[in-house]
């Protein structure tokens, strides 16, 4: 009798998986559930080129190898509870799919402020939808708040003042990114969207927003009392776990699922060595960090993530070794402002109490690296691609053996 693997996802994390389970040997049912209508297709635009020349989510789609042609895709249904135990799952229309192995590839959610507006009024950025939403919003003069300065507002901001918007971003920290990247760099990069129009209202957070239910919202009211004017409001405010589906079931869901290093779904009684999970949606740990868990949402992880996780559930369903190396990613991550690309290795997040410029010009172009007691931890490079296998090489021999957790 066939068996089958359903992978709960349809993102690039759900793509990749079953990708990589046909790449593992695994020549049974695959089964995509999608709470999206689309295939899965490249999110990064969403902030820069698709929301400044509109959104296509037909050509922003992936392209599928030939050997998943026979993978099954659901779109447009939503996973609402699973049964690890009893080998299935409910979907929203009360129906059930009966699983021998399973995927999770949930990915996350835009986090959401608690205000007393309609969400109708506040945009937020994950789907093609809410892309084509905001981009529709975005016209010349437009007064834009971004609330959130992280990597997806910055983005935001940018595209939005090269579309002729005014814009203005509230942030609670002390810079843009500050959490991500630390003082140094978030004060250059506030500098180079101020270069281009962009003002910042720091150390603030949003109270409420104003508006009118036939016109939308008005303005942006401050924790401080200070007012702001506001055709469009976009929400940048970080994202939430798809776990809800998941709950009762034993599992560490506190930031993402928690997993082994194989990416198997932890429990008091061991690994659930019939599931896996990939994408953004998991807590896994990274060998070069001495094994402490880390979630690491980035576009670049899911691949290298469901070579590893196919080889482990085939291995799982079948009894048999995990073949191939040992999952031992580097964290990464790019974004594109004004023309530059920010690259970094590592977590940085680890080291922000002792930043140095490694190499270049700050203004221009630079290599800042981030230490944690004296150790590099992580490299950010603000354009000198050249330089990315240099420095990344240089990480991962720094971080061998470093315990985040007991010290070194």
């Amino acid at each position: 009798m066939s068996r089958t693997i359903v992978i709960v996802g349809g993102g690039l994390a759900g793509l990749r998986a079953a990708e990589q389970l046909r790449a593992a040997g695994w020549d049974e049912h695959v089964v995509v559930l999608g709470a999206e209508s689309h295939l899965p297709y490249n999110r990064p635009p969403l902030t820069k080129a698709a929301l400044r020349d509109g959104v296509d989510p037909a050509a922003l789609a992936f392209r599928r190898r030939p050997t998943t042609e026979d993978v099954e895709w659901r779109l447009g249904v939503t996973v609402t509870a699973a049964d690890l135990t009893g080998h299935t799952l409910t979907l929203d229309d009360g129906s059930t799919v009966a699983f021998d192995g399973l995927v999770v590839a949930t990915g996350v959610s835009s986090r959401r402020l608690v205000l007393d507006a309609p969400h109708e009024w506040r945009h937020a950025i994950r789907t093609a939808e809410d892309a084509a939403a905001l981009h529709g919003a975005l016209r010349p003069g437009a007064r834009v708040v971004v609330v959130g300065a992280g990597f997806i507002g910055c983005e935001v901001a940018a595209t939005a003042v090269v579309l002729g918007c005014d814009v203005t971003v509230v942030e609670p920290f002390a810079v843009p990114l500050e959490r991500q990247v630390g003082q140094l760099v978030g004060a250059e990069i506030q500098r180079r969207h101020e270069e281009h129009g962009v003002r910042f209202l720091l150390g603030r957070t949003v109270a409420a927003v104003e508006g009118d239910e036939r016109t939308g919202p008005s303005g942006v009211v401050l924790s401080d009392g200070h007012r702001i004017e506001a055709d469009v409001v976009v929400e940048a405010v970080g994202s939430v776990a798809n776990t809800g589906w998941l709950e009762g079931q034993g599992l560490d869901l506190s930031s993402g699922v928690l997993c082994d290093e194989d990416l198997h779904p932890l429990t008091d009684a061991g690994p659930l060595r019939d599931v896996v999970v990939v994408g953004d949606v998991a807590r896994f740990p990274v060998p070069m960090y001495g094994g402490a868990p880390f979630r690491v949402e980035h576009w670049t992880m899911p691949t290298d993530m469901a070579a590893h996780a196919a080889r482990s559930l085939v291995a799982g369903l079948t009894g048999a070794p995990i073949e191939g190396p040992p999952f031992n990613p580097v964290p990464t991550f790019w974004s594109d402002q004004y023309g530059v690309r920010m690259q970094s290795f590592g977590l940085p997040a680890l080291g922000l109490g002792d930043v140095r410029v490694l190499e270049g010009d700050l203004t221009r172009e630079a290599v800042v690296g981030y230490h944690h007691e004296g150790i590099l931890v992580g490299v950010v490079l603000l354009g000198m691609g050249k330089q990315m296998l240099t420095y990344r090489q240089q990480l991962v021999a720094a971080t061998a053996g470093i315990d985040l957790v007991g010290g070194r």
